[in-house]
């Protein structure tokens, strides 16, 4: 079972690592490193990454920044579901994966247990641990979320009760994907993603059911995308993972018109209102600079009166 010591709320939120693996454009290894360093200095003690991550490099200057950390001060947590294995070496992996990095890498589903254990072994080569507190079963419904449950799940729940984890889950932005992990009844945490935020909440009920059977949700893309992480969207802005629509622009922009009345900021308050269900436990946040770190725990510590979530209700603006 997982431990019942496992400080999930480790500081004002988790960094989420793939800004630091190259998402969408380079990042300098100095840069990276000062994006870990000012985390640290505002108090973070949860660090998430991923093999999908910039192809290890989010790994590898995650594990690098922490080396001389403590390491029973901070938490880790880590992806199973794609290994990573010989690429073609001409390229980049920008237009097929999302990342800045060469394509020396290609990413491999294999949700076999050999495959988790192989993934987790690299991934800790990677780290430079020797265990991680958490491993997700990174995004099965997009290659076989029946494989993934019936075969992943189950090793990651073995490496569990061996000592390798500490606890594990699913990562996905699917309500369907992870409410099927959670009917197996051997998630620990489920990280959810984009699916419960200020904007919108199409898991509710899965972030109710959790709370009802002891699963913690670390909630993740709690901006949209980018969306509500400006104080006034505009066009160009990005939701799921694209630009925007006219529509979820204005009402974005609905939602700043009310934080405003209330002395709140649309990112303070999309920060703060996952955090109130219950079964979540912490929110991540990426980042790619020490600025955006800071500016990240600026807006965590907002006080957000009660009052503005009634008042967005009553004006049909918030659903939960």
């Amino acid at each position: 079972m997982t431990d019942p010591d496992l400080p999930l709320d480790a500081g004002p939120f988790w960094l989420g690592g793939a800004g630091i693996g190259n998402l969408l454009h380079p990042v300098s290894d100095e840069d990276a490193r000062a994006t870990v360093d000012a985390a640290w200095d505002v108090g973070v003690r949860g660090f998430d990454t991923a093999p999908h991550y910039g192809l290890g490099l989010s790994e590898r200057r995650l594990g690098q920044a922490l080396a001389d950390r403590p390491r029973d001060e901070y938490l880790v947590s880590t992806k199973v579901g794609r290994l990573l294995v010989p690429g073609r070496g001409d390229g980049d992996d920008l237009e097929s994966g999302g990342f800045a990095v060469p394509d020396d890498l290609v990413r491999q589903w294999d949700p076999s247990p050999s495959g988790v254990r192989r993934s987790l072994d690299e991934s800790l080569d990677r780290l430079g641990l020797d265990h991680v507190d958490i491993a997700y079963l990174h995004d099965p419904d997009v290659y076989s979320l029946t494989d993934g449950l019936t075969q992943a799940l189950p090793t990651l729940a073995e490496l569990r009760d061996e000592g390798v984890v500490r606890a594990v889950g699913v990562g996905s932005n699917s309500v369907e994907a992870l409410s099927a992990a959670v009917d197996t009844g051997l998630c620990d945490v489920v990280m959810l993603a984009g699916r419960y935020t200020l904007f919108e909440q199409p898991a509710a009920s899965l972030v109710a059911r959790c709370e009802g059977l002891g699963v913690a949700v670390v909630a993740v893309g709690v901006y949209n995308s980018g969306l509500l992480g400006l104080d006034r969207p505009a066009a160009g802005a990005q939701y799921d993972y694209a630009e925007a629509p006219a529509d979820r622009i204005e009402r974005a922009n609905a939602i700043a018109d009310v934080c405003e009345r209330h002395g709140v900021t649309l990112p303070e308050a999309a920060l703060a209102f996952p955090r109130r269900a219950a079964a979540v436990r912490t929110i991540a946040l990426g980042a790619q600079s020490a600025d955006q770190v800071r500016s990240n725990a600026e807006r965590a510590a907002a006080v957000v009166p009660d009052a503005l979530w009634d008042d967005l209700r009553a004006a049909g603006l918030l659903g939960d």
